[in-house]
This record gives C-alpha cells, sequence and structure tokens, in this order.
C-alpha cells in the first residue's frame, strides 16, 4: 500500500485502487483494505466460492455480521461507528471502480 498526495493506492485480491481519503484517516484506510484483502483471501481460499466479485460481497456480509454483532452487544462507540461508516463508503467505491 502506498500514499499519494491526494489520496492512497490500496491492494486488494492482487488488484491496486488509489482511493481519495483524508490524511488523518490514511492508516484506517490502509488497516481496512489489508483487513478486507485477507477476509477477501480467506474466503477465496477455502473453495467454496468463486469469483472476485462474490469474494467481496461474502467479505462485506461477514464483516457487516461482525459489526452487528458487536452493536447488539454494545460494545461499539459513536467515533468507531463514524469511521467505520466511512471505511464502508471507501470499500464501496473501490469495488464500484473494479
Amino acid at each position: 500500500m502506498k500514499t499519494v498526495p491526494d489520496g492512497v493506492t490500496v491492494s486488494i485480491m492482487g488488484k491496486e485502487f488509489m482511493v481519495a481519503c483524508p490524511e488523518g484517516e490514511r492508516e484506517a484506510l490502509v488497516a481496512a483494505a489489508t483487513f478486507l484483502d485477507r477476509k477477501m483471501r480467506e474466503i477465496q481460499e477455502s473453495g467454496k466460492v468463486i469469483g472476485t466479485e462474490r469474494c467481496a460481497i461474502m467479505a462485506a456480509l461477514n464483516i457487516a455480521n461482525d459489526l452487528l454483532d458487536l452493536r447488539r452487544r454494545g460494545t461499539t462507540t459513536p467515533d468507531v461507528d463514524q469511521k467505520l461508516r466511512f471505511l464502508q463508503t471507501k470499500i464501496d467505491a473501490v469495488l464500484r471502480h473494479e
């Protein structure tokens, strides 16, 4: 993952994506991209899901399920929720440009 003046270039499933990102959010974005890449690779390696798009959808569903479970248990904060919404927006933008 490399940083460029207007954003960050992240690699997910071997593809690079340039994502606009405020300076203060870059570290979180890189961490989110790394996490997503790892989750998608785990799903792909399981052999149960074929195709990058389907892996992305399954990863998103798993991550959303984990987030909702955390919310049900009351273990997230408004700040964490805001950062997660920001990262979800960025992930959605990257997937739309795949």
